[in-house]
């Protein structure tokens, strides 16, 4: 599952960062890191962006930059 598909209020945990180059080192640079608990708070009305809650603080991610990140499965919704 990306965090693409990650529905609004479930959480996950990062498994793995793809993308190439400076869009890799971009997301790992938000604090999008393996390991890492993601929260979706919030599609936009016409499906993008999405707002994650990580950490600590709110991040607002494009769709096509969610579909590079792998997670382990849902935690809980």
């Amino acid at each position: 599952m990306t965090l693409a598909e990650l529905p609004v209020g479930a959480s996950a945990r990062i498994q793995a960062v793809g993308g190439q180059g400076a869009l890799r080192r971009h997301l790992l640079d938000m604090g999008l890191t393996p390991g890492t608990m993601v929260m979706v708070r919030k599609i936009a009305p016409m499906g993008d962006p999405i707002e994650l809650h990580l950490r600590g603080y709110e991040l607002t991610l494009r769709l096509d930059d969610a579909k590079e990140i792998t997670l382990c499965g849902e935690a809980d919704a």
